[in-house]
């Protein structure tokens, strides 16, 4: 039937120009079903339901299939006095209506059958991206050579892990496995997906963790993970937002570098910053680990660090109250860059108190907290004590 094969471009035509073989045999077998009167046999159906699979494979969109099916049934319309066989052209009212409701049930039918196979292949094609997804995931932070070898995986789902790049890990009262929480990697990957070019996140939930694998060609991006994540987690849990004197969540970032092997890396340095930050106590929304250095050298020799602290600190457990307040009084004192007045404003104190606590730690250790020659050693002593909890 030549004329149908133009009824199928143009059909092909008005659904933007997709191509028509999708339509298979489903004009001829309108032709039949207005001949007859007849609706689609189940084999017809299935036939549909797998070119509507087909369809979603290709990446074709579903309005577009459909479109491509309507449009052929009314082109066919004005075709079918024209085509052979057809019982219209010598037809009477009644039979012409009879035709039009075969040629409209067929439209029905079919368009249903299309869709269903078309989610339906859909639904699959997400759970095998989603399985991608995490497998390639949990390879990048198992680090080594599987990581190195989904390199090209990782480049399909939109992250050049050749460029540089960083992992944030955050971490919620809830955790993130909460069901309150659950739609959050999904708002993040929105909220973040093209923000440099082409490139798009990781993330996913590790150990009730939020883990977020990203580009990171400059510091700003950086920064901009973390607002993003900010925003979402208000969008997410606003009674959070409306408090804002108690953190519910806190993140941090390992250092940015490129290649697949150095994931692993960045991870466990987010992991390591987070878990010093709520040591140290730090209420920022988001830790940089390159701020927290100086502390993982510290702990990395604990026999030294603890004689460091006992050999120093020890002497102020004479203190009438105890050691902590004047250990306080030091961590405040070389915060706020050895200025007593600034001193009292963070422990809300007296110039004086602050003044007289120094002298007393001084007269206790044998060490002046305000000369130089001593800082470094009362400092790094401190910063210890604060990371074992030791007064």
């Amino acid at each position: 039937m030549p004329r149908l094969d133009r009824v199928a471009a143009g059909a092909a035509r008005d659904a933007g120009r997709i191509d028509p073989a999708l339509l298979g045999d489903f004009l001829p077998i309108v032709v039949d079903a207005a001949a007859s009167g007849r609706r689609l046999r189940r084999a017809e159906l299935r036939a549909c339901e797998e070119r509507g699979s087909a369809a979603a494979l290709a990446g074709v969109p579903l309005r577009a299939l459909v479109d491509l099916y309507l449009s052929a049934c009314w082109r066919l319309w004005e075709e079918l006095d024209l085509v052979d066989g057809s019982a219209v052209a010598s037809a009477d009212a009644s039979q012409v209506r009879a035709a039009g409701l075969a040629v409209l049930r067929a439209a029905d039918d079919a368009v249903a059958a299309l869709a269903e196979g078309f989610q339906l292949a859909r639904n699959d094609l997400s759970r095998h991206q989603e399985s991608m997804r995490r497998e390639v995931f949990d390879l990048l932070l198992a680090g080594g050579p599987p990581a190195v070898g989904v390199t090209g995986r990782a480049a399909d789902l939109g992250l050049d892990l050749t460029s540089p790049h960083a992992v944030l890990v955050a971490r919620h009262e809830r955790t993130f496995d909460h069901p309150s929480l659950t739609s959050v990697p999904r708002r993040l990957e929105s909220a973040l997906g093209g923000r440099h070019g082409d490139a798009y996140p990781l993330v996913a939930v590790k150990d009730g963790a939020l883990v977020c694998v990203f580009a990171a060609p400059d510091q700003a991006s950086v920064g901009l993970v973390g607002e993003r994540l900010s925003t979402v987690l208000a969008d997410v849990d606003p009674g959070a937002a409306a408090a804002p004197d108690r953190r519910t969540w806190q993140a941090a970032v390992g250092r940015t570098l490129p290649g697949a092997g150095s994931v692993r890396v960045s991870y466990e340095q987010a992991v390591s910053a987070l878990a010093l930050a709520r040591r140290l106590g730090l209420d920022s929304a988001l830790v940089d680990s390159g701020d927290l250095v100086v502390y993982e050298v510290l702990l990395r020799d604990r026999a030294a660090i603890d004689e460091l602290i006992a050999t120093v600190l020890t002497p102020l457990r004479q203190a009438r109250g105890g050691a902590r307040p004047l250990l306080e009084t030091l961590e405040a004192y070389y915060a706020s860059g050895g200025v007593a007045t600034a001193t009292a404003a963070r422990l809300h104190l007296s110039v004086r108190a602050v003044t007289y606590r120094l002298q007393r730690i001084g007269d206790l250790l044998g060490m002046d907290p305000t000369d130089p020659a001593h800082r470094f050693t009362l400092h790094a002593a401190v910063l210890g004590a604060r990371l074992l909890d030791w007064s």
